[in-house]
């Protein structure tokens, strides 16, 4: 009933409305009748006889007592079932997993539908709310807004809102200081000396992660309790006071300015549900391998090894199974969902096919000759579902019968995929490729081709129900929030307005000014850090970076390796320049572009005052900025994993002596041995 149901909603919505009266005697036409719970009330007593003869129907036109077929919901009818036992008994379970599926559908369905007064769940059309209450609250953010899935504040009781936040603030705060644990001693090491003298135990002994839980003395856990209760007791938390909205009268990092608070601790709420997330990922894979950076070579015993050598599993990302379907090591299902992928990609790869041959190509003549309908007449993309006439749906509906139950048959002794008959179409089988490691080659050449048409076969159903074409031609989509940024600074050849994640669809322009400025105030750290890795290749300062401690510029590493090296009063002039440049050199003005900051000039950053006071060239060389700026963003990230991955310093040093080996070397072929220059 269920499947049927959540059709009856879709199907009306795609393919329109059935032609004709439902009620000549009535006057009504099933184009009269709306989608959905409004129905209900549209619908005549005749047809409510009707569909009540048919349930009635269904239930007793067959013996359901006990122990027969149809008790096990086998009606005879074999079309859909089988007269194989087993296969009967794989359909039926199918059945009952779809039909589990669409019981949550039409629930969901029919609660939008009530809530909306659409299954498409408008949520503008939903006023009255109980959920609104908490639309401007602390922690409400783009892209998500009010998240509530669970119903939490169904209730509207703003007393346990606001505690809840607080908690999700604390526990924030504390998974924040937790994933820092996890990755400073990674990368600045240990405290020097001893963490007890007592026990003879010093820093440098206790192992990072989980495995220090059973080498810190009882003493470092009780200083550990003693500083949480000092933090939980040293304010006033009750309701209604600052700290019980997470302001502990901090103002170095809040502020006295009312707004400006409230972006921080927004943007504090932001950074400890990150952090949430990112310490049970640690602490998964740390109990997993041993380490929080989860080594997978350490996890021998995993149960999903069994399928590393299996169809499927290709570089760059080898074995990707991030929902844990195959941890218990079950072949039969593996190899079932992997027949299942292959299917879907093979009917994706047709799909987009569908889409770009006719672009170039239509048969002539008459899709319908009856119905007067020329191939050159239908549509491409979704609007062709409305032209197909209903013999075209019932051959393409054969056709798939033909080719699941006719052409195609399983062998569970082959690859999945490789059907006994398939050669009749011309796909590979045993007949046309001899087991071995060509026909894996090209089945996983086929699965990754049909990878790559699933999401491109999505993105073209997006794009064609948003503009109209699956080339998504942004000038049919005139009515685009996304418009009032097209000619904003860092919209730029060949990509354009570029917003994959739809984060400025709301067209909150303040937002996205925000979100601008800090993409450039990124792209300017990136480019120094960039230069920072470079500039010391061929040049260094001379003297002492650290007179005190007897630290040479000379002796510090480039890269990351230097991160360990810089003592502790350098980082402090590091983070009192960057608080200086942010707080104290610019400051961000309204009536200016983002990054044109008031006093910029200072340190000879483009502004208004100084040798750019035409609009359109500061304009040009923002826009400068932001590409170049964009393109150290990717360039320091990949020298910082090249360098946390590859042994640099053994790179380097090779820098001088043969440039072609030491190529070589970092990319991982030749043989060792130095090879000539050429």
């Amino acid at each position: 009933i269920s499947m049927l149901a959540t059709m009856g909603y879709i199907t009306p919505e795609i393919t329109g409305k059935l032609p004709g009266y439902l009620s000549p005697s009535a006057g009504l036409k099933f184009a009269d009748v709306p989608n959905g719970l409004a129905a209900i009330s549209k619908v005549p007593a005749a047809g409510w006889g009707q569909i009540l003869a048919y349930m009635a129907f269904c239930e007793v036109s067959q013996d359901q007592s006990p122990g027969t077929p149809a008790a096990a919901g086998d009606f005879g009818f074999k079309v859909l079932t089988s007269s194989d036992p087993a296969e009967k008994t794989k359909k039926l379970s199918a059945e009952l997993a779809n039909g589990r599926l669409a019981m949550m559908a039409i629930i969901g369905m029919f609660f939008q539908d009530g809530l909306t007064g659409s299954a498409w769940g408008d949520w503008a059309n939903y006023t009255d709310s109980p959920l609104r209450a908490f639309e401007n609250e602390l922690g409400v953010q783009e892209p998500v807004g009010f998240w509530d899935p669970a119903g939490f504040t169904a209730d509207g009781s703003v007393e346990n809102f606001k505690r809840r936040r607080q908690t999700e603030l604390k526990h924030g705060r504390i998974s924040m200081l937790a994933t820092m644990g996890y990755i400073t001693p990674e990368i600045t090491g240990k405290l020097p000396g001893y963490l007890s003298p007592s026990a003879g135990l010093k820093f440098a002994d206790v192992p990072n992660g989980l495995a220090a839980i059973s080498k810190v003395p009882a003493a470092g856990w009780g200083q550990i309790l003693a500083y949480m209760a000092f933090c939980e007791v040293s304010q006033d938390q009750s309701p209604g006071t600052p700290a019980a909205a997470g302001d502990f009268g901090f103002k170095v990092l809040t502020s006295s300015d009312p707004a400006e608070k409230t972006k921080k601790l927004s943007a504090e709420l932001a950074n400890g549900r990150l952090a949430m997330m990112a310490i049970i990922g640690m602490f998964f894979q740390d109990g997993l391998t041993g380490s929080a950076w989860g080594d997978w070579a350490n996890y021998t015993a995993s149960p999903l090894r069994a399928f590393e050598n299996e169809l499927g599993v290709q570089a760059p990302l080898g074995f990707f199974d991030p929902f844990g379907l195959t941890k218990d090591g079950d072949v039969e299902a593996f190899k079932r969902r992997r027949a299942t992928e292959l299917k879907n990609g093979r009917v994706a790869m047709l799909a987009t096919m569908g889409y770009i041959v006719p672009e170039y190509f239509r048969f002539p003549g008459y899709c319908s000759p009856t119905a007067g309908v020329k191939f050159s007449e239908v549509p491409n993309g979704l609007a062709a579902l409305g032209k197909v006439p209903a013999a075209g749906w019932t051959q393409i509906f054969l056709f798939l019968g033909l080719v699941e139950k006719g052409i195609y048959t399983y062998d569970p002794t082959r690859s999945p995929g490789d059907y006994k008959s398939a050669g009749v179409l011309g796909v590979p089988n045993g007949s046309t490729m001899v087991p071995g490691e060509g026909r894996n080659r090209k089945l996983n050449s086929e699965l990754a081709n049909g990878r790559l048409a699933m999401m491109a076969i999505i993105g073209m159903f997006f794009q064609d129900g948003l503009t109209g074409s699956a080339w998504g031609d942004w000038a049919a989509y005139t009515d685009s929030p996304l418009r009032a940024f097209e000619n904003e600074l860092g919209v730029q050849a060949p990509v354009g307005y570029f917003d994959p994640m739809g984060l400025a669809k709301d067209g909150d322009v303040k937002t996205f000014r925000r979100r601008r400025e800090s993409e450039l105030k990124n792209g300017r750290v990136a480019m120094f850090a960039t230069m920072g890795f470079i500039l010391p290749e061929y040049f260094r300062f001379p003297g002492y970076l650290s007179p005190a401690k007897g630290l040479k510029f000379a002796d510090v590493p480039n890269g990351l390796a230097a991160l360990s090296k810089v003592p502790l009063t350098g980082w402090i002039q590091i983070f009192l320049f960057c608080g200086m440049v942010d707080f104290g050199l610019y400051r961000a003005d309204d009536s200016r572009d983002p990054g044109d900051y008031e006093n910029a000039g200072i340190l000879g950053v483009p502004n208004a005052s100084g040798p750019m006071s035409d609009a359109e060239g500061r304009k040009r060389k923002l826009n400068s900025e932001l590409a170049n700026g964009r393109l150290a963003m990717v360039a320091i990230t990949g020298m910082l994993f090249q360098n946390g991955v590859l042994e640099l310093d053994e790179l380097v040093s090779l820098r001088n002596t043969n440039w072609t080996y030491a190529v070589a070397w970092a990319l991982g072929v030749g043989d060792g041995r130095r090879v000539p220059r050429t």
